[in-house]
């Protein structure tokens, strides 16, 4: 099956106020080909940057029914959607465990419907590890990864997918400052564009043995989300 790779971060300058700037950015990998997307907001939090991100990057796909992996250093996306919850909140009609509304409700039904258009697999990377660590604290990092994503990824993936994620960072500051430069306003929305068509497709073995985690509360949400 064709295995497309999305690394997805978000940012929020301010993200304790209510008056700040967000920023988003995903990285789309098909093989040797990489599409990156970038945009920003106003008075956001980084929660909705890091749906946002997502959103984004399946957005700019064209082709379902294809394996897509995601790798996102946010516990609330990643947590959220491999272990369900998104699935109770629906049966609960969009109300928490705690009988609360669902926080960012019109992203979440925004980003559940793209789950049955693809085979999806979600990975959680720690955000802001430096290429410049020591190796000793590189495999510390990796040791840590494969606890919450499998042994399915070898260190040289490890050193690949946080390089990725570091990019993701840097084009999230990237939305969050072109946000501010046009006075709150970036691109909102991956472009109408395909993507991923017609080019070699990488090895969609790695990582295939990840196995879900079993969860017996909700991820615990920040107060301000």
């Amino acid at each position: 099956m064709k295995t497309i790779n999305i690394y997805t971060d978000g940012a929020c300058s301010g993200n304790q106020f209510d008056t700040n700037t967000g920023g988003w950015g995903a990285i789309l990998e098909y093989g040797s080909a990489v599409k990156e997307l970038s945009g920003g907001e106003p008075d956001t939090t980084n929660n909705r940057m890091e749906l946002c991100a997502l959103i984004a990057g399946l957005g700019a796909l064209r082709e379902e029914g294809i394996a897509v992996r995601v790798f996102s250093d946010s516990s609330y996306l990643v947590t959220c959607l491999r272990d369900g919850w998104h699935e109770r909140w629906q049966a609960n009609g969009w109300m928490t465990q705690a009988k609360k509304p669902v926080e960012n409700r019109d992203l979440w039904e925004r980003l559940v419907a793209y789950l049955p258009r693809y085979d999806f697999r979600f990975y959680l990377v720690k955000g802001h590890i430096s290429g410049k660590s020591g190796e000793a604290e590189l495999r510390r990092r990796y040791e840590r990864f494969k606890e919450n994503n499998g042994d399915g990824f070898s260190y040289e993936d490890f050193l690949h997918i946080t390089e990725r994620n570091n990019r993701a960072d840097q084009l999230a500051n990237l939305g969050m400052d072109g946000a501010r430069a046009r006075g709150g306003e970036g691109e909102r929305e991956a472009p109408d564009t395909v993507w991923g068509a017609g080019k070699e497709e990488p090895d969609a073995s790695r990582g295939a043995g990840l196995a879900g985690r079993d969860k017996s509360e909700e991820p615990e949400e920040a107060a301000r989300v």
